[in-house]
């Protein structure tokens, strides 16, 4: 089992949700980021006033998947956050030693 975690800008969240669905992926964790990588932030301006943002929203999926399903999954997230502009995102895929659903006691790729 491998957790793909992908940071992703906003927007592309609905398009990477339906690139997953279509390979089969049933569910994955999201939560609202901050963060910088390459770009550093930007400069806003508000009611006249310049001032620096150093950390971009950023959007974070998590996503539980068999070992044999992983580059399939990173080739929906890459193919579908991709704008082709400075802080499209990351994907990073760990190991996943255990898991089990809570509800049904099922462990390792059944709870998934």
């Amino acid at each position: 089992m491998k957790l793909v975690i992908a940071i992703i800008k906003p927007f592309k969240l609905d398009d990477v949700r339906d690139a997953l669905s279509s390979i089969g992926i049933q569910g994955l964790t999201v939560t609202d980021v901050k963060g910088f990588g390459r770009q550093k932030g930007h400069t806003e301006l508000y009611r006249g006033a310049e001032y620096t943002v150093n950390f971009l929203p950023k959007v974070k999926l998590e996503i539980a998947v068999a070992s044999d399903m992983v580059d399939k999954v990173v080739e929906a997230v890459s193919r579908a956050a991709l704008t082709g502009k400075i802080g499209d995102g990351k994907i990073f895929v760990l190991n996943l030693e255990q898991a089990l659903r809570i509800r049904t006691g099922e462990t390792g790729d059944e709870a998934l």
